[in-house]
């Protein structure tokens, strides 16, 4: 009995610290690792899983060696965030920023291609928005987190980006916006 226990203890233990920390890191970055909504949410998601799962099996990591990888992958994912809400240039290095693919019912092809989206891709994106034909479409947008934000020629409703975020004027934004009124 007291070899399960022996064996045993230790992956509880390291599996209640690894769930602990990742609520801890869901709140202290916000909810949107729940449905991972840039790069970095689901990159921290995929680490996180990776470290917890390949280590609280392992004998060999003291449950002070995992706690100490939980503390400084924390310290990696918080020191980005807060570069990436502080700092435009980081955030777009990180985030990305949104892309025309369709403009005026024309599929802008050198912008899919250099982003990776098929022709396949793009139409099953459209699909999805219930959306067959590429000339409704007045603009269609690749936002970062890979999804399609489609504006119809007949929608009254446009989309809205926000022009000052964090105190900053968004550029990416003001340009986009521009580009979309002078046709």
């Amino acid at each position: 009995m007291k070899n399960k226990i022996d064996y045993y203890l230790p992956i509880i233990i390291k599996f209640v610290l690894g769930l602990l920390v990742f609520i801890l890191q869901i709140n202290l970055t916000g909810k949107g690792n729940l449905a991972p909504s840039t790069a970095l949410d689901a990159v921290q998601n995929y680490v996180l899983g990776g470290i917890i799962g390949g280590v609280i099996y392992n004998e060999n990591i003291t449950i002070l060696q995992f706690v100490m990888v939980l503390i400084v992958w924390t310290i990696i994912v918080l020191t980005l965030k807060f570069f990436k809400d502080h700092n435009r240039f980081i955030r777009n290095i990180i985030d990305g920023q949104p892309v025309t693919l369709i403009k005026n019912g024309k599929i802008r092809v050198e912008e899919c291609l250099k982003h990776g989206i098929s022709a396949n891709d793009l139409m099953f994106k459209l699909r999805n928005k219930g959306i067959y034909e590429v000339a409704k479409v007045k603009s269609g947008i690749l936002e970062q987190n890979g999804q399609l934000t489609v504006i119809e020629f007949s929608d009254k409703d446009h989309v809205r980006y926000p022009l000052i975020s964090d105190g900053q004027l968004m550029l990416m934004y003001w340009n986009l916006l521009t580009k979309m009124k002078n046709g």
